[in-house]
């Protein structure tokens, strides 16, 4: 009923997990991940305790493969489950029991496991093997060419309905809220995995905002406004990242393009115009250079 990847990269150390089914709101039921411990996948007639469980297990020690075993030694009906996990040091164990509903089995590789089950073929997990093997980039790519592999050997056969996908960082803090750097979910869709790219898409460009904000605050406006720059070229349809680029632009010194990019957002919710007046007033911008921005944004708009 589902497909999904479970995986550690290797150079970063980062864990994730991927996942689509014909199934509302999978996101809570099938990815479980922990910084520092492992990643595992639930499903099939899906154990949802395989999760928390799977991660308690790898966090007191065990390999992935023991904490495979002693999850089925303890489940009533392991014939039915399919679950997958990828411990911290790159270890991965996988099972398919003989009851889970056809096309279904899974595909192991160094450090990760594709598995499937009520596919429309059996090639589906081998596909997403061969497909996350072929592909660069960041781990959360790497695992959205396997689902989309999926999708194109045929995917569950019932169709699709929802997606999501979780990845922490190599190295915990110790602040779990930090440590996921990527949690998306994708509830009830038409074509989830688009839905699912369009929302990592989203994710990338508010990382590097966020990565701005910092160095704003640490006073290198200057690699700020490279960073908001591009974050709002990654994601041209987010117009406050266009804001927030073209304050950082006026702020350098450059009001005229700054003003270009802050129109985007006016153009498209014209209160952004007040939203000046507002840091303002809370001293977050002088407001010598919010009245220069709004003469700037009049003069344009007196141009149209």
């Amino acid at each position: 009923m589902t497909y999904s990847i479970v995986a550690r990269d290797k150079d970063t150390g980062e864990l994730g997990v991927a996942v689509q089914s014909h199934y509302f709101h999978v996101g809570p039921v099938v990815p479980w991940v922990l910084a520092g411990v492992g990643a595992v996948a639930t499903q099939s007639h899906v154990n949802i305790s395989f999760g928390p469980l799977g991660l308690e297990l790898m966090k007191n020690g065990y390999t992935a493969e023991h904490a495979l075993k002693a999850l089925l030694a303890g489940d009533d009906r392991p014939e039915m489950r399919q679950v997958a996990l990828v411990d911290a040091a790159g270890s991965v164990a996988a099972y398919t029991g003989p009851k889970c509903i056809p096309a279904a089995g899974h595909k192991s590789g160094d450090g990760f496991s594709c598995q499937a089950n009520l596919m429309e073929k059996d090639t589906v997990w081998g596909a997403m093997f061969d497909a996350y093997v072929a592909t660069r980039g960041p781990l959360a790519e790497r695992m959205l060419a396997a689902l989309d592999a999926a999708e194109a050997e045929g995917g569950d056969i019932r169709g699709r309905q929802s997606a999501a996908m979780v990845v922490v960082r190599g190295n915990p803090s110790g602040r779990v809220w930090e440590d996921k750097t990527i949690d998306l979910r994708v509830d009830d869709a038409p074509e989830p995995l688009k839905e699912l790219r369009r929302l990592l898409r989203i994710k990338r460009a508010y990382t590097s905002d966020d990565a701005a904000e910092r160095l704003e605050v640490a006073g290198d406006v200057a690699a700020a406004v490279k960073l908001r720059t591009e974050a709002a070229n990654m994601a041209p349809d987010l117009v406050e990242l266009s804001f927030w680029a073209g304050l950082d632009t006026a702020k350098l010194g450059d009001v005229e393009g700054g003003s270009r990019l802050i129109a985007r957002a006016v153009a498209e919710e014209p209160r952004w115009v007040e939203a000046l007046n507002r840091l303002a007033a809370v001293d977050w911008v002088d407001r010598e250079l919010v009245e220069k921005i709004q003469a700037q944004l009049a003069a344009t708009a007196g141009r149209r």
